[in-house]
């Protein structure tokens, strides 16, 4: 979810503290428009230079094709040089040690699978040159986070806030990336808006059929390329954003993730995911999200213990 200063916090959209389930009316303005944005560059015509070695025989990066149940994914969000929007703003390598580290504390009988989510498609409050309302990050960016990703044998998830384009078509820019053995993707709908909608001043939305077009594609290059299970995670912080939920179908070798990412104190949080969980399609599997300055304003931040006894348990844990 996206902080200040480049659009308005996900909880100045919420109602009241934390995690409520939204606006009144999702189509509001809030009081306070976006601002600037973020210091990032479009995207290259030109791919950059080839990536690193990936994986031995085309496996996940700590060995194996299969996410679950074997493994339990902890990460952290960032963008580079933007320390508001997660820890992964620069020093990777130590930011990677660390996150080790906080992977450990979350194994309870599991592998550790540590992951570092990646923005690259990031929501802006003004149109840029095409009107789209987002910005993308370049390949030179995006390299060093797989590069790290790859010394340290963690899982890459390349997050997408379509703004008012496509959101399909976005991924799709990414293919070369994705087609990689250890790299996944994040879905962030509460930044896809509508053709008239401001990024930022509403809630962007999005169905159960669209996220299964998603899917549909990520498993179309996992059989084309003999790939491992690929990780594709959505964002959800309110019922609004997310409609026909059921309507999602899972697709071969793709494994999805919904990261229920509200914000507030432990007590808010939890009600949260009591909203959201329940109604997960078939074969989706839990996700939880703490922030490290949001949630710590209403109170304590959540303790590993405290995330793995919630019920179905998280099976991904993002820090941003």
């Amino acid at each position: 979810m996206r902080k200040l200063p480049v659009l308005l916090t996900t909880a100045a959209l919420l109602l009241g503290a934390g995690c409520s389930d939204g606006p009144a009316d999702a189509g509001a303005a809030p009081s306070t428009p976006p601002s600037t944005t973020p210091a990032t560059t479009s995207a290259p015509t030109t791919p950059s230079a080839s990536q690193g070695a990936p994986p031995a025989e085309g496996d996940l990066p700590r060995g194996g094709r299969t996410i679950f149940p074997q493994h339990q994914l902890v990460g952290f969000v960032g963008l580079p040089g933007s320390p508001a929007l997660g820890p992964l703003d620069k020093d990777l390598d130590a930011k990677a040690a660390r996150l080790e580290k906080l992977a450990a504390s979350y194994a309870a009988g599991r592998k550790p699978l540590p992951v570092m989510e990646l923005i690259v498609v990031i929501a802006n409050d003004h149109p840029g040159r095409d009107g789209q309302y987002r910005s993308r990050l370049s390949d030179e960016k995006i390299k060093p986070y797989l590069d790290t990703a790859r010394k340290h044998k963690m899982l890459l998830l390349l997050d997408v806030q379509p703004g008012r384009a496509d959101s399909l078509t976005e991924i799709k820019r990414l293919e070369k990336w994705l087609k990689e053995p250890d790299v996944g993707l994040a879905f962030d709908p509460e930044w896809a808006v509508g053709p008239s909608q401001v990024p930022g001043r509403v809630f962007g939305r999005t169905t159960g059929s669209e996220l299964t077009a998603i899917a549909t594609y990520l498993s179309g290059l996992v059989r084309k390329h003999d790939l491992p299970e690929k990780v594709f995670v959505f964002h959800q912080l309110s019922t609004r954003i997310l409609s026909n939920e059921k309507a999602y179908k899972q697709q071969p070798g793709v494994v999805t993730i919904k990261s229920v990412d509200g914000i507030g104190n432990r007590a808010d949080k939890e009600s949260t995911w009591r909203k959201l969980t329940p109604t997960m399609a078939p074969g989706v599997h839990a996700g939880f999200k703490l922030f490290y300055e949001e949630d710590t304003r209403h109170g304590a931040l959540m303790t590993p213990a405290q995330v793995l006894a919630l019920k179905p348990r998280p099976e991904l844990v993002i820090y941003e």
